[in-house]
């Protein structure tokens, strides 16, 4: 006889959501994390007087109380949406491409539109294509959802360019480069760049935001997951923290449950597993119980960029050095395929980087008087694993320091206000995610690895996977893939019930 239901590995976005789903329909649940806080990226940490926001910067999909999305109605069904409050976002971005341009965006298509007419007057009808191409596009894509069966017909736009790359609808609408900079500046939320991304993503990106724009909740993200995981508890959910699993157990291509790392053995006849899939299958199940063609299946997915990121605390509030916005790119050359060969390699002068002052939106993200700053500079993990031991540290403060000085010379005087600074490389993620790569995104977001042509369900009975890992990055995405897992079970549990009759 099982110990429970279902077990859910790791209380990151996509497993809270899971088990959240599951213990609200009286599923004797199980979460389990290694950590000795819910969250995984949705999470903070104290630094001095100072609560830093690990990785929520944009949260899309909420939407406002009068139009609520998609993420609002999950957290609705979930119950927590009263528990948080809720920060929306005004504006989409500013953009600072030093001695060439500096251009701030509304959450709102005609202004965004009339803003980047104005200033690039030469594809003024362009512009206005492009984002029509945009609303049509999500229009159908949305449409397909309910849809049993599109056909190109019924879908004409979607079917036409939802397999095309970014770079390639860029192409075809401007001709200016920083102009495709500029629309495409969102990239770095997927870690591709715009000639290997799709447009499919970053049409949904722009769409979204423009429509049901950015947000963030106060508290950060660790008030969602504390939100989420109070809710499963009050649901009869049962959570064990500092327990990692060690292994999956398998018999006959069935589960069967776990076995901790304190050697614990948990029967359960389901696991969501919000773990990595190369973790799953290359450390957690016996060789010989793993699919061959999962294991092929892995072999074309590569593991995708973690972040070098610097967590400030400024003594001062956000416009006595000059920042104004939210959330600020700060872009170099415009060539997007040469800035992302520069995430393999440790530092360059023309890195794309993000700053994030959550102060703008929240004035309490920090205590008053002060800021709260993250800086996140996309990184692959590779040369900071070959960078021999004894160079970390000083490599580590070298590119914090050449960081901190661009930054400086945008806004004038940061340096002298920075209170707290904690500097985290991909192997700081590493360490605390535990993911491999310290991938914050999952693997690389190429289509082929997406639940277009990848289902989150493992052929192993059983197995369901939620998170980056099982499709797309980014909370939105992850946040509903743990809903997804939950609803797959759920409907199993009616087929086997059927089936019993």
């Amino acid at each position: 006889m099982s110990d429970y239901d279902v077990i859910v590995i790791g209380a990151g976005n996509g497993g809270l959501t899971a088990a959240c789903s599951l213990a609200q329909k009286g599923v004797k649940t199980l979460l389990l994390e290694r950590h000795n806080v819910p969250g995984g990226c949705a999470t903070s940490f104290r630094r001095g007087r100072f609560e830093f926001e690990v990785a929520l910067h944009q949260l899309s999909g909420l939407g406002t109380t009068d139009k609520p999305g998609p993420l609002y109605h999950l957290l609705s069904k979930l119950g927590v949406v009263d528990n948080l409050e809720w920060v929306t976002m005004e504006n989409l971005y500013r953009l600072l491409v030093p001695g060439k341009l500096d251009i701030t965006l509304r959450a709102d298509r005609e202004s965004a539109i009339a803003t980047l007419q104005e200033n690039f007057p030469a594809e003024k009808e362009n512009i206005q294509a492009f984002f029509d191409l945009v609303y049509k596009f999500s229009f159908e894509l949305l449409s397909t959802y309910r849809d049993a069966e599109p056909t190109p017909d019924n879908y004409p736009t979607y079917f036409k360019y939802a397999l095309q790359t970014t770079q390639q609808i860029l192409d075809e609408y401007f001709t200016d480069p920083l102009l495709k900079q500029t629309i495409a500046v969102y990239w770095g939320y997927m870690g591709l760049p715009p000639s290997r991304l799709t447009f499919a993503d970053m049409a949904m990106l722009l769409f979204v935001y423009l429509e049901l724009k950015p947000g963030h909740i106060k508290g950060g993200s660790q008030a969602l997951s504390t939100a989420i995981l109070d809710r499963y508890l009050e649901c009869g959910g049962h959570v064990r923290f500092n327990c990692g699993v060690k292994k999956i157990l398998v018999e006959d291509n069935n589960i069967t449950g776990v076995v901790t790392e304190g050697e614990e053995t948990i029967k359960a006849p389901y696991v969501v597993s919000n773990a990595s899939t190369l973790s799953v299958y290359t450390e957690l199940i016996d060789p010989e119980h793993v699919p061959e063609e999962q294991l092929k299946m892995l072999g074309g997915s590569t593991i995708g960029p973690s972040s070098f990121t610097l967590f400030i605390g400024l003594d001062c509030e956000p416009g006595v050095v000059g920042i104004t916005e939210t959330t600020n790119f700060i872009g170099g050359i415009p060539d997007m395929d040469k800035v992302f060969a520069t995430f393999r390699q440790l530092d360059y002068d023309d890195d794309y980087v993000l700053l994030s002052c959550y102060n703008i939106s929240d004035p309490d993200a920090s205590p008053p008087g002060t800021s709260q700053i993250a800086i996140v500079d996309l990184k692959y993990a590779e040369p900071w694993l070959e960078l021999p031991p004894d160079q970390y540290y000083d490599k580590k403060y070298e590119i914090a320091d050449k960081l901190l000085d661009r930054v400086e010379s945008l806004f004038p005087g940061f340096k002298d206000h920075i209170e707290e600074i904690e500097v985290a490389t991909p192997l700081t993620h590493m360490r605390y995610l535990h993911t491999p790569g310290g991938a914050i995104y999952g693997f690389d977001q190429f289509a082929k690895d997406s639940n277009l042509f990848v289902s989150p369900r493992s052929p192993i009975k059983g197995l369901y996977f939620a998170g980056a890992w099982a499709g797309s990055g980014g909370f939105q995405p992850t946040l509903s893939s743990g809903a997804a897992a939950a609803r797959q079970i759920m409907k199993n549990f009616r087929e086997q019930t059927e089936v019993g009759r």
